[in-house]
């Protein structure tokens, strides 16, 4: 299947910082592509370059066929985005905003209304469409953000964490929204800091840091690269942390991971299943009686945290970089 999206050796600069460096990307057409990565990592700017909103300083981008440089108009036809806040106006009804923005894509009064209208019942929103947007809750704010993106049928769509601050309820049903478009052909590039999202919605993800692609595949391929199968102990009190971590290391492939917040020891066993009885049978002799003892299959958030590291995004806020 063609690229909707190809990039190649994408730059951005902000005075002296390197806001992208060398980014290469590719999402094929009916598919969703997750960005992932921290604060600060270069994921809105990524998005900002190819919808056209920002300069390119480096490197190549096509998107649905034209050159987002030489052809930014022909580009913007042919996409729609939601950012990271509403865009849509809160002194109008949903209604009214979706009206207006047909209009601004040059589509008649009735073609507007109509769509505007198909927009307003695919999101679930036509009990509520003659309220002012400022009335809505968050999840509805962002229900009208999205039909607003779509209003003009793109053939690309980005979504630039879409659901942040929504609740679960919410982020639920955003998601069943953005897999219908998908299902009707709309090729997708979502970034996110949720791994639930990107494992949820994205067929491949792609690791930002720092400017920088660090990873990418499948969700299942990178979460094979953190490991199999891993112990999870969580000890009943942090004094048995000492005795619980030197319980297991001989039976862990590697140094065993300790969260001394929680009181969480994690291995990754030499032999799957068959180690279960083994730890147990350490830890019987150390003397320590978990509060829990499980197997759990590696998640996108370990890869993200043995990629990323854990302090990332704690340092970087600290520290006061500029959300890009």
């Amino acid at each position: 299947m063609d690229n909707v999206i190809q990039a190649e050796g994408l730059r951005k600069n902000y005075g002296d910082r390197l806001a992208v460096r060398s980014v290469d990307l590719s999402v094929p057409g009916g598919s969703v592509l997750g960005v992932l990565g921290p604060n600060g990592a270069g994921k809105t700017t990524l998005v900002r370059m190819l919808a056209t909103l920002l300069d390119i300083d480096g490197g190549h981008a096509e998107v649905a066929g034209y050159d987002v440089a030489r052809h930014p108009r022909k580009v913007r036809e042919r996409i729609g985005l939601t950012g990271q806040y509403a865009a849509v106006d809160a002194r109008l009804t949903a209604r009214e905003n979706l009206r207006l923005i047909g209009r601004l894509h040059h589509l008649d009064r009735f073609a507007a209304e109509r769509r505007g209208d198909e927009l307003l019942r695919r999101f679930d929103l036509l009990d509520a469409a003659d309220r002012y947007v400022g009335t809505y809750s968050g999840g509805m704010r962002r229900r009208v953000d999205l039909a607003a993106s779509l209003i003009g049928e793109p053939m690309v769509l980005f979504l630039d964490e879409p659901t942040t601050g929504l609740d679960p309820a919410s982020r639920q049903v955003l998601w069943d929204s953005i897999t219908e478009q998908v299902e009707a052909g709309t090729s997708v590039l979502l970034t996110t800091q949720y791994l639930e999202e990107a494992d949820r919605l994205a067929e491949r993800v792609v690791v930002i840091d720092e400017g920088s692609v660090i990873a990418e595949g499948k969700p299942n391929e990178l979460k094979s690269r953190v490991g199999g199968e891993r112990l999870r102990v969580v000890v009943r009190e942090r004094s048995e942390l000492p005795g619980t971590v030197s319980a297991l290391a001989p039976i862990a492939l590697e140094e065993p991971g300790v969260d001394t917040a929680t009181g969480e020891v994690s291995i990754e066993l030499r032999n799957g299943v068959e180690s279960l009885a083994q730890a147990a049978e350490a830890l019987r002799r150390a003397d320590v009686e978990p509060g829990e003892f499980g197997l759990y299959r590696p998640s996108l958030d370990d890869v993200f945290l043995s990629l990323i590291g854990d302090n990332t995004v704690t340092d970087r806020s600290a520290r006061g970089e500029a959300r890009t």
